[in-house]
């Protein structure tokens, strides 16, 4: 899952157990660990995500990816958060038109309130959940009748 690695509630470090040859993005960076496994040990905030969890943009092909996606770019380069915010909003906007489950739609409000907090890790696992219910219910290659182009701005 996505981890983001810094000093805990209290103050104390965090730690994040690396793969041999694992990559992951730390505040915007691309590193990858050698070839043994590794722990790293952050003493203050830091923004990190797991390759695995880094989406492409020609992965974004789902009603839930493309929430996921504008918040993934705002919690890798918050200073330009501002840039994906509106298409995160309109697709967020998009998708909890569609949407019946209450649960899932106060899932969707959750999201947005941890973006307007710029509390963008929140919003990521918000939107993991979003994705699992969709992958749930529809399967992992979603046709859908939403337009994939990207807002302007």
């Amino acid at each position: 899952m996505l981890a983001q690695i810094g000093t805990g509630a209290f103050g104390m470090p965090l730690k994040l157990s690396l793969k041999p040859g694992e990559r992951f993005v730390l505040n915007g960076a691309v590193v990858q660990n050698g070839d043994r496994r590794g722990v790293l040990v952050l003493q203050n905030k830091a923004s990190v995500l797991r390759e695995k969890d880094i989406m492409q943009q020609e992965e974004v092909t789902s009603p839930a990816r493309r929430v996921y996606f504008p918040v993934m770019m705002m919690y890798l380069d918050e200073a330009s958060a501002a840039r994906y915010y509106a298409e995160f909003a309109q697709r967020l906007n998009e998708l909890m038109g569609v949407l019946r489950n209450a649960d899932i739609l106060s899932d969707c409000v959750m999201i947005s309130t941890h973006v307007m907090s710029r509390e963008y890790y929140k919003a990521l696992m918000g939107c993991r959940k979003l994705i699992e219910y969709e992958d749930e219910r529809l399967g992992l290659h979603v046709a859908s009748g939403l337009p994939t182009g990207r807002a302007a701005g």
